[in-house]
């Protein structure tokens, strides 16, 4: 069976997932999860991707990124693979990938859903019962948007640039983003994207993808939900 195609539109927002074989672990202590973030963080140099959002998680990770090309955020997943996976089985004492196949991506409408998907990834500690808010965990990009900890590879996406006047304002409003959780109908159309590959965004904009890529972008998830107390 042929490979199903991902889609990538120039400077057009990706959320990429990315699991362990089997939901195995990817991340066992600190060293593991600052070396992903030091290979994500020269990998965005080196390939010209803007990373917004992030969260590493025990056995999976999630980018919110934008990019000139999908040749660009293919290598640059590509780079931070090829020295994570070598990284781990040596350390580890391991062979093979760690990965379950191809990572998972899917284009995000900016105006409508982009600020969902960074609650989504942010909140995903969360939902995990891992911690009570996201500011407890930390590993994820909550601390940069929330003006905590400034991270120098979390480019600042015009959305979020739209949230206020200047910074403070703009972290505020962020910040009352979370004093709720996402409903459920955006958990679910968030998940069912980038589990199909299908953009994420109203029809408008898909039949605008489709327009530009010139071919058909795929259908939204129709299978059974995933089980309770299993986080995408």
């Amino acid at each position: 069976m042929p490979r199903k195609p991902r889609f990538f539109l120039p400077n057009v927002p990706v959320h990429i997932v990315q699991r362990g074989a089997s939901r195995a672990p990817v991340f066992f202590e600190d060293e593991d999860y600052k070396a992903y973030a030091f290979w994500m963080k020269e990998a965005a140099v080196k390939y010209n991707v803007a990373i917004h959002a992030f969260v590493l998680m025990t056995n999976h990770v999630h980018i919110l990124l934008t990019a000139q090309s999908g040749a660009d955020v293919s290598q640059f997943m590509q780079h931070i693979g090829r020295r994570y996976v070598p990284f781990i089985n040596h350390k580890y004492g391991r062979s093979g990938s760690i990965w379950e196949g191809r990572f998972k991506s899917s284009l995000v409408q900016s105006d409508r859903y982009f600020l969902a998907v960074m609650r989504y990834i942010e909140l995903n500690p969360v939902r995990a019962n891992m911690v009570d808010h996201p500011s407890l965990y930390r590993w994820s990009s909550f601390h940069h948007n929330s003006g905590v900890k400034p991270l120098s590879f979390i480019t600042t996406h015009p959305v979020y640039s739209a949230l206020g006047r200047n910074t403070e304002e703009k972290i505020q409003n962020y910040l009352c983003l979370f004093e709720r959780h996402l409903d459920t109908r955006e958990l679910s159309a968030i998940q069912s994207a980038w589990q199909t590959g299908t953009p994420l965004g109203d029809s408008y904009f898909k039949e605008k993808v489709e327009a530009q890529l010139k071919q058909r972008v795929g259908q939204d998830y129709r299978g059974r939900p995933s089980k309770r107390g299993q986080t995408p």
